[in-house]
């Protein structure tokens, strides 16, 4: 059994710790997630339960290595950012289906895969930030965002990036490719600058008067206004006014963390228990204070600086489909020349 911590990029192994011999009770995770977010949970799941996680940090190509692996893998757990690396491992059968009364009333069924082989642990919201002085702008939808009236007034990251072909992937599958086109196109035309940098670059350039609003996740706002970014990023975090976007006559749209029990996995029921700890309410509570996440779980606690944004309403698009349609929402960003 693994009784190790890896750190797995692109060219290989890049650190190893011994962590000991191997116990009784364990359970082997691998993970896309930045293992000082998760390492909260899996200290209070020992402490909880006896049970060692055995965490290997996979950077890059997660997928290719659990496959390359087959039936010799050791991997438990396989733990991703989201919705298109969780289908990913699905679509390639890297996944069991799994039945658990505990994941399944935890975890809505738009969050989780109907055959049970993924579920969602966290969710994270694609908001608006918007210039404080806009004291008019109390609600807006997606669709909204082609209006003419904020043209040379939008900043956003570059179209090509997994957060916005998400929700590029999510407009394809309300409205349509011709639609949905047209309001790309639109979008461009009302941007204030080329799309590039990150999130928090959006609330930086309101502050500068470079744009009045902007497309980023939610969870940045409490990673600014925290402080956990520096004292820099307070500014930026407190220049902005933060509303949660809808589509007309829909919700808001989400991405998320989330986690499949490896087909191969060697210690399946410790497997299914980890999963049913995370979707707990001390396991969601922790989510929440370590990256200002949405928890999957109804009433579960949320931090207080995303509960200050309002009562999230997640669209009921299937995830799925999303992902799906991520390939065909890339092609789209090329076709209108949005990033040039």
């Amino acid at each position: 059994m693994l009784g190790w911590v890896a750190r797995v990029g692109a060219c290989g192994v890049f650190a190893l710790a011994a962590l000991g011999h191997a116990q009784a009770a364990e359970v082997n995770l691998y993970t896309t997630r930045e293992p000082g977010l998760i390492k909260p949970l899996l200290d209070a799941y020992k402490a909880k339960s006896g049970v060692t996680v055995n965490t290997v940090f996979v950077e890059k190509g997660l997928a290719e290595r659990v496959a390359a692996e087959g039936e010799r893998a050791t991997a438990d757990v396989l733990m991703t950012v989201d919705i298109g690396n969780l289908i990913e491992l699905v679509d390639r059968d890297l996944a069991q289906p799994v039945r658990s009364a505990a994941l399944e009333a935890a975890v809505p069924a738009a969050l989780r895969g109907a055959d049970g082989r993924w579920f969602a642990l966290s969710t994270r919201a694609r908001v608006l930030y918007a210039d404080r002085g806009l004291n008019d702008l109390k609600a807006i939808s997606y669709e909204d965002l082609a209006d003419p009236a904020w043209k040379g007034k939008i900043c956003l990251r570059a179209g090509q990036h997994p957060y916005n072909t998400a929700l590029i992937a999510h407009y394809l599958v309300k409205h349509g490719p011709e639609k949905a086109e047209a309001w790309l196109r639109a979008v461009k035309a009302n941007l204030a600058r080329k799309p590039a940098g990150g999130d928090r670059d959006v609330a930086k350039d309101i502050l500068a008067d470079i744009c009045e609003i902007g497309l980023a996740n939610s969870y940045y706002v409490g990673l600014m206004r925290s402080g956990k970014g520096g004292p820099e990023q307070v500014k930026w975090g407190e220049a902005i006014k933060v509303v949660l976007p809808s589509f007309q006559e829909g919700g808001t749209h989400v991405n998320i963390s989330g986690a499949v029990v490896a087909k191969n996995a060697p210690n399946r029921d410790e497997a299914v228990k980890l999963l049913e700890y995370l979707v707990s309410d001390e396991a969601q509570g922790l989510y929440a204070k370590a990256n200002f996440e949405y928890p999957v779980k109804a009433g579960a606690p949320i931090d207080p600086l995303l509960a200050e944004l309002g009562t999230l309403k997640i669209d009921t698009v299937s995830l799925a489909e999303i992902a799906r349609n991520r390939k065909a929402a890339s092609l789209l960003v090329d076709k209108v020349g949005f990033d040039n």
